[in-house]
């Protein structure tokens, strides 16, 4: 355990503005607070605060940091009160202990949802200061150092999962590479404990079977770059076990197909020394085509740049290996604790390193859950990089895999959520296209475009997914409570009673909604029926019978109460049925599922035979008679096709001669003469369809065709 003088000599060192009576007093304060707290070590709890501190020292951070450190239990674990380490320490200590202090206070719930909900509150708090990270992550190294105190496997293993999932990225994300390869490392060993000893002891054997190739190039290096007149430092070390195992189950590969177990490192004292050491290397030995990388023009959003390549050294071994300056190689290993940069909170001086958290606030602000949150924020941190640019040069990081929509929400919300359409490179390429490093991309906007449903589906971004979903759970609600309010006021006419807000309300209140608008919302959703708001709004008032058999057999004298859904967006408040098809123009009816809205089907379909028992989920409902011309619904046709040569490109000719377009296609019978196919088209009603059969029913190498209902 650390000395009381020894932590004040390990600051002072490198804090001309230590003062040394209020580290004291901290140091005494949180051993005097802690008492006899023991640990699960059997070591005296205060040791676990010294401990973080003497981590923190290491880094050569400022005396608030260190005294934070000895303090970050003392709220939650002792009696200490923040009004009381305000006092005594001032209001800046305070709140980073505050900050920092673990909220354990959380109403029960899900184990998942608790973690998700302390990681939520935790980012705030890091928002506002960037040392509240700092002393987590040191505090979460020393109990990781200390896991194997505790004698719960699965306390261990969750410990363990919970550090490589969240802290180990945030750690990479402030460029502290050091921390994070010891984090990864310990979660590593009790996650999958034989993989670990399995590459330690191959590593231990590379080892001690390469060194003489280690050395060779050591010297070979060192001496290339005397000849070239460059002074450098030249050091090799192996990669830990962890990032190797890693890039072995993401690429598919054995251990002996790695390039990169031995790095090598190139210090030098500035960046033209950089590239003129590259050339140099290049010179010695031919490089491995594609993985040479330039993070010296393109720094990695966490502030890491190096020069990196590989090449064929001695003995034709694939050897890694990096060229920084002194500067570039603090930052690679400290990361933001290389600097001071953290004492600043301007966005200006903040940059780049800092855009992914206001991305992570800005995803908070409007998440509909804990759970959802922290599954963006996983994807935010969790993936490597390619680096692309906007038309004036730009640069954009963004996860591998990520889409032109995850582009468009990287450069802001607003132009994700109005694109239709981007060229990269100049060429015009769909929304779901996958972009490349050094991809130029330019995004295509509508004012009339809003986002679509579908793009949740191809996006990776925890901001782009996060957007989709606030506006998909925003136009829902919208629908849901247009669709609800039709609802009630067709069945009040029905019931010939007079339709007023007054009485939603009355209902509104008796079912305990906050307003009216929640009340509709569930009834849109059909979580509420409308049987069910007319008995509160009329108790004891006798209803007419269902609905259904009217939905289907109307009188001509009826009451006009049918339901219009044309307008309303397909997946939201309405589903239009997968197995009939219904397209505007069609007889239609409603069956409500809860929680979904409307289900629609023609009136002929023959999966409506299960819903003939519960005719309170039947609603009559028809189109608009007003034309929309961009909306596209798909017609299914059966369609024999004679076995010749031109015939599928005679079909395809004639339904994109009137102006459908064929959006799948499915062979189900081949015989000799002919072939059997069911073909999805896109059409914008019955009337287009059946002009489509007509043209089909005319051509030579089409034998039947027939629209299929259900």
């Amino acid at each position: 355990m650390i000395r009381q003088y020894e932590l004040v000599e390990r600051v002072r060192a490198y804090d001309e503005d230590l003062d040394e009576n209020l580290l004291n007093r901290a140091y005494v304060f949180s051993m005097k607070a802690h008492g006899k707290q023991i640990r699960a070590s059997g070591d005296p709890y205060f040791s676990h605060p010294l401990e973080v501190a003497g981590i923190l020292t290491k880094m050569q951070l400022d005396s608030a940091t260190i005294i934070t450190a000895l303090l970050h239990d003392t709220i939650e674990d002792t009696v200490a009160t923040y009004e009381q380490l305000e006092e005594l320490f001032g209001e800046e200590v305070a709140k980073l202990v505050d900050g920092v202090t673990k909220l354990s206070q959380i109403e029960v719930m899900s184990e998942s949802a608790k973690q998700a909900e302390n990681f939520r509150k935790f980012l705030l708090a890091m928002s506002n200061d960037i040392r509240v990270l700092l002393v987590k992550l040191a505090d979460r190294l020393h109990n990781m150092r200390m896991l194997n105190h505790i004698k719960k496997p699965e306390k261990q293993i969750r410990i363990a999962r919970e550090t490589l999932e969240i802290y180990a990225p945030l750690a990479e994300r402030i460029g502290m590479h050091e921390m994070k390869d010891e984090l990864e490392d310990l979660a590593f060993r009790y996650l999958h404990p034989e993989a670990r000893e399995s590459i330690i002891k191959r590593l231990e054997f590379l080892y001690a079977n390469s060194e003489e190739v280690r050395e060779k190039v050591i010297v070979q290096l060192g001496y290339a770059l005397k000849e070239g007149g460059i002074d450098a430092e030249v050091n090799g070390r192996l990669k830990r076990p962890y990032s190797i195992w890693r890039k072995m189950e993401l690429r598919h590969i054995s251990f002996e197909q790695l390039s990169d177990i031995v790095a090598f490192r190139i210090i030098v004292d500035d960046i033209p020394t950089c590239y003129r050491v590259m050339g140099i290397v290049h010179g010695k030995w031919p490089a491995v085509p594609g993985l040479f990388k330039d993070y010296i023009s393109t720094p990695k959003p966490n502030g890491y740049r190096s020069l990196r390549t590989a090449v064929l050294g001695p003995e034709l071994q694939r050897i890694e290996i990096q060229i920084r300056t002194a500067e570039m190689h603090a930052t690679a290993e400290l990361g933001v604790a290389a600097h001071w940069q953290y004492k600043q909170h301007s966005d200006d001086q903040e940059g780049e390193q800092y855009k992914w958290l206001r991305e992570l606030l800005e995803i908070l602000e409007h998440g509909s859950s804990p759970e959802e949150f922290l599954e963006h924020t996983k994807l935010s941190m969790y993936r490597d990089k390619v680096f692309c640019f906007t038309p004036k040069g730009d640069l954009i990081a963004l996860p591998m895999g990520a889409t032109v929509v995850d582009f468009a929400y990287a450069v802001h919300s607003e132009v994700g959520d109005t694109c239709v359409g981007a060229k990269v490179n100049k060429k015009t390429v769909p929304l779901r296209a996958v972009l490349k490093n050094g991809d130029q991309v330019e995004i295509l906007r509508s004012k009339a475009q809003t986002p679509s449903p579908g793009w949740e589906s191809f996006v990776i971004t925890g901001k782009a997914r996060s957007a989709i979903r606030r506006f998909i759970r925003h136009q829902q609600k919208t629908e849901y409570i247009a669709l609800g309010r039709t609802i009630l006021e067709r069945a009040f006419r029905k019931e010939k009673r007079e339709f007023s807000d007054k009485a939603f309300e009355q209902a509104a209140q008796k079912l305990q909604y906050a307003n009216v608008d929640e009340l509709l919302v569930d009834v849109g959703a059909g979580l509420v029926s409308e049987r069910r708001v007319l008995e509160l709004v009329f108790p004891g008032v006798k209803l007419v019978g269902e609905y259904h058999n009217q939905a289907i057999h109307q009188e001509e004298d009826a009451i006009p109460t049918a339901i219009p859904i044309r307008g309303l967006t397909p997946g939201m408040a309405v589903h239009l049925s997968e197995c009939c098809h219904p397209l505007p123009g069609d007889r239609i009816v409603g069956i409500v599922t809860p929680g979904k809205g409307i289900m629609v089907h023609t009136i002929d379909c023959e999966a409506l035979e299960a819903f003939a028992e519960v005719p309170e989920s039947w609603l009559d409902i028809s189109w608009y008679a007003s034309e929309d011309i961009n909306a596209v619904y798909v017609g299914r046709l059966d369609i024999y096709i004679s076995h010749e040569p031109g015939a599928l490109a005679s079909l395809a000719t004639v339904v994109a001669r009137d102006m459908g377009n064929i959006s799948n296609l499915k062979f189900v019978e081949r015989k000799p003469d002919f072939f059997r196919v069911e073909v999805d088209i896109e059409v914008r009603d019955v009337k287009h369809l059946v002009s489509i059969i007509a043209a089909l029913r005319a051509t030579p190498s089409v034998n039947a065709v027939e629209r299929i209902h259900g």
